[in-house]
């Protein structure tokens, strides 16, 4: 039997893999739409892209909900109850991808209106935003679907519907705008027909893997609005978990453009630093998700501790490395990022917020998957609402006298607070004696 590290490493590499393809996906579409003859479709791509990722991002509790049922069951042995979580899942994705379509109008205006831009900028945007809306169901199809591999403990089968919908998607891109000449509308043709053939493998080894899992299926379950009791317990406290992250994200980006231009692109460089950081500490995240799920379903108390100290282990390694990166090459960093003498002088000042970032930040990150594997979403919920409301934000009213040192003062003690209620919580959870958190026929 594969050793506790071999195991966590097999779903942790892939899935920091996976998060690398996503960045590179986005620099191929500045790259080829930056290239054409007017700045006006680099911005449309930019707001397009903007709104998805935004309403996206709230969906994203398909994933990560789907990983700790689907994880928890797979460590009972509930054959029969992985095809609830995998069929639920999908249900719930394609009503809400039927929802979006039918609602895409509005959506569009909404999104196009706050996030602004010029006539002829928001004309391409919202053309962009018509054609890559009906990549929705492929889109959130593929959540349910990589949740549920990872709870299954394997990450190899995600990496390869990341790789297939990137590379499709690229190959795409310099098809449709290069060789065929299209603009805006093609790079969003070619994000909806990439989805597709994520989809379509995803699919292929879906029925593969429930082949060697023998269970039944249960339409009652899949269609009885009861039996999505668990499901929706878990993922409504994961959605509002996920806004309230997004408003702290929000509220760094629109206090910094109230600090002035030049701020405002400083953080925005820095923030580099900070996405860079969750690429490589995700990947644990993800595997604590999967690895706790597991000896959650089996009832394995001393299996989900020895996994959240290896995973933790690693993260804060990790971590370390990043922080003595940034140390080393962070003034590098920030002059491969932009020329602005004025952005880079502004950065360099902030930098040592993000040298420290990793460190502070990565036991928020761990415990987020430890969270997931146990389906303590509600305990997740209410953390990141303290940490939000009554730790960020007072601290950035509080240390407004020191300007944008004080809002990453507040987005440090954040990360901080959420780390400490996190570690906490699960302590207390230990001490209790987890078992399944997921009825398992629920």
């Amino acid at each position: 039997m594969p050793s506790a590290s071999h195991r966590m490493w097999r779903i942790a590499a892939p899935m920091i893999l996976s998060n690398i393809s996503v960045p590179l996906l986005g620099m191929v579409d500045t790259g080829v739409v930056g290239h054409l003859e007017s700045p006006v479709y680099l911005g449309a791509v930019a707001i397009g892209g903007m709104i998805f990722t935004f309403l996206y991002i709230g969906m994203n509790f398909l994933r990560m909900g789907t990983t700790g049922i689907a994880a928890q069951r797979y460590g009972a042995a509930d054959y029969d109850g992985l095809r609830i979580a995998l069929g639920q899942a999908l249900v719930v994705a394609m009503f809400i991808a039927l929802a979006i379509l039918v609602l895409q109008v509005p959506l569009a205006r909404i999104g196009l209106d706050l996030l602004g831009g010029e006539a002829d900028v928001r004309e391409h945007a919202a053309t962009y935003v018509a054609i890559r809306v009906w990549s929705a169901p492929g889109t959130l199809a593929n959540y349910a679907l990589i949740g549920w591999f990872l709870g299954l403990q394997n990450a190899r089968l995600p990496l390869a519907i990341f790789l297939t919908i990137n590379i499709t998607n690229i190959v795409l891109d310099l098809v449709f705008v290069l060789v065929l000449g299209m603009h805006v509308d093609g790079v969003a043709l070619a994000s909806v027909i990439a989805e597709y053939a994520g989809l379509a493998v995803g699919v292929v080894f879906a029925v593969r893997t429930l082949r060697r899992h023998e269970g039944h299926w249960s339409l009652d379950r899949l269609t009885r609005f009861g039996a999505y009791r668990a499901f929706f317990s878990v993922n409504s406290n994961l959605f509002v978990r996920t806004m309230a992250l997004m408003f702290a994200f929000a509220f760094v980006t629109a206090q910094g453009a109230r600090l002035g231009p030049v701020i405002l692109a400083a953080n925005a460089v820095l923030m580099n630093f900070q996405n860079l950081t969750s690429l490589g500490l995700d990947g644990f995240a993800h595997a604590a998700e999967a690895m706790v799920g597991k000896a959650v379903g089996a009832k394995d108390k001393a299996e989900l501790a020895s996994t959240v100290r290896l995973t933790l282990r690693w993260s804060l390694i990790f971590a370390a490395g990043y922080t003595l990166v940034y140390l080393v090459a962070g003034v590098s960093i920030i002059h491969l990022l932009t020329d602005l003498p004025d952005v880079r002088a502004t950065a360099i000042t902030y930098l040592p917020w993000l040298i420290a970032a990793p460190l502070i930040s990565a036991w928020c990150f761990l415990y987020d998957g430890v969270y997931v594997g146990m389906t303590l979403a509600r305990q997740m919920r209410n953390i990141m609402l303290f940490s939000t409301f009554v730790v960020f934000v007072p601290t950035w009213f509080l240390a407004q006298p020191l300007g944008n040192h004080g809002l990453w003062l507040a987005l440090m003690l954040f990360f901080a607070s959420r780390g400490i209620g996190m570690h906490l919580g699960y302590r207390k959870a230990m001490r209790s004696g987890p078992g399944p958190q997921v009825p398992h026929h629920a």
